[in-house]
């Protein structure tokens, strides 16, 4: 009886957790708590939440690699070999010891198996030069790989953020930001916290792409911070997408004690005048000037500029209302599903808990408070030359977390003066904040890619 207890207790997966994976658990628990009880960008932080638990469950079969040919991650030498042809082999198990050729980095790397299945063929011998990305031997097995390895794909090859994006240009309306293109400058200034994160970061030691991965953050815009992350620092995409979302979602915490401590009273109760209306040409213009431009001024861009102008095009041509219904319903719904899980999945307690992680969190507050306070200091400075002054609290809505800044903005004027409406006004810095912050990413994948 006690052996049949044994047996089955070697069947299930208890032995295989990790105080690692129990403190994640924590972590998955908050995520949880903030999205289902505090309202904080639920249809994401779900996802991701959900995401993270399965990644730090001792699961089978849910995120292997497919098995196949094993590349060389360095270029340098083969030092040693671990398996002959025919062995069999599990993810994880070492194959074989490789020398870096990098005069920076000449230390001995493991190259180990990504997948179960049996050692068909060896290409390189010991003592042979090798190149990055070069097979060095090949895996064979009729299992195929795991769902989330396949679902992942999205964020490795770009398609989950642009489609994303295509939903947003359905969603948002652009007619503030053209009926008062001023407030393009307001979009613009919060990109400050963007580039001064940028800076930061990479004084204190992360690699440029680390420290450009983490700057995107200020801009409040997940999708984008996810797109940047995937490209120049993939290894901390877990970390970075968190922080990118969950201060999105506390954005009605962390930007109202800024805004008022950078304004007035009076600079509060400012009344702004209602918006012209813009006609449906002008819509149409708008949305095919600023793709050609942004693409022309930063082609790395052009996944997230192009699908988020198709999306807003869609949306104001008016002929085209079953693909805009897909776009704002059934696609960015379903992406979301999968981007989310995709993300949480690389939660592992292995990669998550580690320093950076607490100071790629706390660099995003930073990166996040100084982009608010930007765009009100940037209003701030517009109001001593316009005719018409300009409400400072908008300029908080140059992040990208559309609409809830522009909301914000709007519920600030409100505790000031009960009878100013500053919604709209708001949406006018808030979508220029998800142009500008596209464009500074595609700015850095054009110069920090190959570095």
């Amino acid at each position: 009886m006690i052996q049949d207890v044994l047996n089955f207790l070697q069947l299930t997966a208890f032995a295989s957790v990790t105080w690692q994976m129990v403190v994640m658990w924590g972590v998955v628990l908050v995520l949880m708590y903030l999205a289902v009880y505090r309202g904080f960008e639920p249809l994401l932080l779900v996802p991701i939440a959900f995401g993270a638990l399965l990644a730090n469950l001792p699961t089978a079969g849910l995120i292997n690699e497919p098995p196949g040919p094993v590349h060389s991650p360095v270029a340098g030498q083969v030092l040693e070999w671990k398996v002959r042809d025919g062995d069999s082999v599990k993810e994880g198990d070492l194959l074989a010891i490789l020398q870096n050729s990098d005069p920076e980095d000449a230390a001995l790397y493991e190259l180990r198996a990504h997948s179960h299945g049996t050692v068909t063929e060896i290409n390189a011998p010991v003592g042979s030069d090798i190149h990055e990305g070069e097979t060095l031997v090949t895996i064979f097995s009729r299992e195929p790989g795991g769902l989330f390895y396949y679902i992942s794909r999205g964020i490795e090859w770009e398609l989950f953020p642009p489609l994303i994006f295509l939903g947003v240009g359905a969603l948002t309306d652009f007619g503030p930001l053209i009926a008062r293109p001023v407030t393009l400058l307001l979009g613009a200034a919060a990109q400050i916290g963007v580039a001064a994160t940028f800076i930061g970061a990479a004084l204190i030691g992360f690699s440029v792409g680390e420290a450009a991965s983490i700057g995107i953050i200020g801009g409040a815009d997940g999708p984008t911070a996810i797109f940047l992350s995937a490209k120049l620092a993939p290894h901390l995409l877990p970390a970075i997408a968190v922080a990118a979302y969950s201060y999105m979602a506390l954005v009605p915490l962390i930007q109202p004690p800024i805004m008022r401590g950078l304004t007035t009273t009076e600079e509060r109760r400012i009344r702004m005048k209602s918006l012209r209306t813009v006609g449906k040409l002008e819509r149409l213009c708008f949305a095919l000037i600023v793709c050609i431009f942004c693409i022309l001024l930063v082609p790395a861009a052009a996944a997230l500029i192009g699908m988020l102008m198709l999306g807003n095009f869609l949306r104001e041509c008016g002929v085209t209302e079953r693909l805009v219904k897909a776009a704002q319903n059934e696609i960015i719904n379903i992406v979301t599903i999968f981007l989310g899980t995709a993300v949480g999945i690389t939660m592992t307690g292995e990669r998550f808990l580690r320093p950076e992680t607490l100071m790629i969190i706390g660099l995003g507050v930073v990166a996040f408070g100084v982009s608010t306070a930007s765009g009100v200091i940037m209003a701030k400075i517009l109001n001593l030359f316009l005719p018409e002054k300009i409400n400072p609290l908008i300029g908080s809505a140059g992040v990208s977390a559309v609409p809830m800044a522009a909301r914000v903005s709007h519920v600030e004027g409100q505790r000031a003066d009960p009878n100013n409406f500053l919604l709209m006004h708001a949406m006018g810095p808030n979508v220029a904040g998800v142009i500008g912050t596209a464009v500074i990413a595609g700015y850095y994948i054009a110069t920090l890619a190959h570095r």
